[in-house]
């Protein structure tokens, strides 16, 4: 069976987690946890950087959630996640670093502002954090004027991505009404069974978010 070592708070657990629950693909879940003690030294042997999520199938460690969608696609093809064609692929892809790089990463940059505590708080790095997401915000309220997906392909690799980080990127940054498009996107997947799944499991752990965790969602 497959193992599977994260944590349900974590973002990019999430990302993986969404994946592996549309393929209904068992699986052992590790959570690192500090209730499971165990579970991270375990992480720390096959990946002695010690982040998560990472995956153990017959004996080999794979790590990064992106990678191990793109594994979880060779494993179970149907429903993929990268679709075989190179064009849409690489839409996807593309949609897949813009939700990791522009919104997850700027959504943890104000997060570990918070976490470094006030007396490290940088002013700066948080206004310049907030004024990226907003711009994000219109360049995706535009790219999803469709409805649907991120992409015209279907739930895909971009999905998995989208959902973590525009869950807690509208925790940081709120998305505005006047992103009516972007609004219904992330509405639409929290909804989405596989996604509401990994918004209920990590309900539990709300108190570790360092700005307070706002009351919705």
């Amino acid at each position: 069976m497959l193992t599977f070592y994260g944590h349900p708070f974590s973002s990019y657990t999430w990302k993986a987690l969404i994946a592996l629950y549309e393929k209904d693909i068992d699986f052992d879940y590790r959570s690192v946890d500090p209730a499971f003690p165990d579970h991270m030294p375990e992480l720390h042997a096959h990946w002695p950087v010690g982040q998560f999520p990472l995956i153990v199938h017959d004996g080999t460690p794979w790590f990064e959630a992106s990678i191990i969608i793109e594994y979880l696609d060779r494993l179970i093809p149907e429903p993929r996640m990268i679709p075989e064609d190179p064009d849409a692929a690489l839409k996807v892809r593309l949609l897949d670093r813009v939700f990791d790089n522009h919104v997850m990463g700027r959504m943890q940059a104000v997060v570990a502002d918070a976490i470094r505590g006030p007396e490290n708080h940088m002013p700066m790095i948080v206004d310049q954090s907030k004024a990226a997401l907003e711009t994000v915000y219109g360049w995706l309220d535009k790219e999803l004027a469709g409805g649907g997906w991120a992409t015209p392909h279907g739930f895909t690799l971009a999905d998995c991505a989208a959902a973590p980080s525009l869950f807690y990127a509208d925790w940081v940054h709120e998305i505005d009404a006047k992103y009516e498009n972007l609004r219904g996107y992330r509405a639409r997947l929290l909804a989405h069974p596989s996604i509401s799944r990994c918004v209920e499991a990590a309900r539990p752990y709300r108190a570790y978010f360092p700005l307070g965790a706002p009351d919705r969602d």
